[in-house]
């Protein structure tokens, strides 16, 4: 019985031995070791069973995947004396444990020198570029209409590409160059701006000044659309004043030739035969009695006047 008991402390002693000389990583952890609170050997970054001594060594697992950075909401000055709000996040991951545990030791303690990094990074890239430039976050060329003092403060068009992804590219490579320097054991893998907006303060006049300036913007195209207004109207009045003229002429001369051949007519008639001759004068003499005698008309004419010849007169 004292056999099988001491048998038994020791099958306990050992599996409980053995339970506390080796360690699991799984794909997601990395780690290190630590004696006596000083790191031991290399990092361990694939995942399986790994050995240490019980009791006396420690295992320091870290997150081998991406994790996350939020910057905290800044207002930071722009090339063109506009002061803006700045939101940026980052993604970032321990690349070498041991490395990470002499400098850092806790993800917290990572946060905050990357709060110091990088905001000192953003800070100093912002201040080289202007408002439009950072507010655009594609390099596509934008075309800004405005009035140029320099040009008679005529309208023109100011070209603005974006620069956002461009500072982020400038940030992402100075925080590797510095984390590299600083051998801290950790990287960033990705900046990225995810707020940029106006200063409170500075808002209502940033947005009553771009009003005035759309409005200028309008009136010039009204002056314009006016003067083309007038141009086509005018125009339009010079061609409507041509073709009245045009018709007018035409009329006049269909008119001319319509009275010569109808003259031609008479005089072809008149002179055919003496009949027709003197039906002719009849007509006439006939047509000046409509015009020239009527009823508040009073003449006095002898009865052999010419004008009253085909008239009958009756004692």
């Amino acid at each position: 019985m004292k056999a099988k008991g001491l048998l038994l402390v020791l099958l306990i002693v050992v599996i409980f031995l053995g339970a506390n000389s080796v360690f699991i990583l799984d794909e997601t952890e990395q780690a290190i070791i630590t004696q006596f609170g000083k790191p031991v050997g290399d990092s361990h970054t694939d995942a399986g069973i790994n050995l240490k001594i019980p009791f006396i060594q420690t295992v320091h697992k870290f997150e081998k995947r991406l994790l996350s950075w939020d910057g905290a909401p800044k207002e930071v000055p722009t090339k063109d004396k506009k002061f803006i709000h700045i939101n940026t996040f980052a993604r970032w991951k321990i690349t070498n444990p041991l490395d990470f545990y002499k400098t850092l030791k806790t993800e917290n303690s990572a946060h905050s020198r990357l709060d110091d990094l990088l905001d000192g990074l953003v800070r100093d890239e912002i201040v080289k570029y202007t408002m439009p430039e950072i507010v655009k976050s594609t390099n596509r060329v934008m075309v800004i209409l405005k009035f140029d003092e320099s040009q008679n403060n005529e309208l023109v068009e100011h070209e603005a590409a974006g620069k956002r992804q461009e500072i982020e590219q400038l940030v992402l490579e100075n925080a590797k160059k510095k984390l590299d320097e600083l051998q801290m054991g950790i990287s960033v893998v990705d900046f990225r701006f995810k707020r940029v907006k106006y200063n409170n303060d500075v808002r209502t006049k940033v947005f009553d000044r771009m009003i005035s300036e759309q409005k200028r913007i309008a009136e010039k195209y009204r002056a314009i659309g006016q003067g083309e207004k007038q141009r086509i109207m005018g125009k339009t009045t010079q061609k409507k004043q041509e073709i009245m003229s045009s018709a007018y002429k035409e009329s006049q001369a269909i008119k001319g030739e319509a009275d010569a051949q109808a003259i031609k007519i008479y005089a072809d008639a008149y002179n055919k035969s003496s009949e027709s001759r003197e039906f002719y004068a009849f007509m006439r003499t006939l047509e000046a009695y409509t015009v020239a005698i009527d009823s508040g008309s009073t003449m006095i004419f002898s009865t052999d006047n010419e004008f009253l010849k085909y008239l009958k007169f009756t004692k």
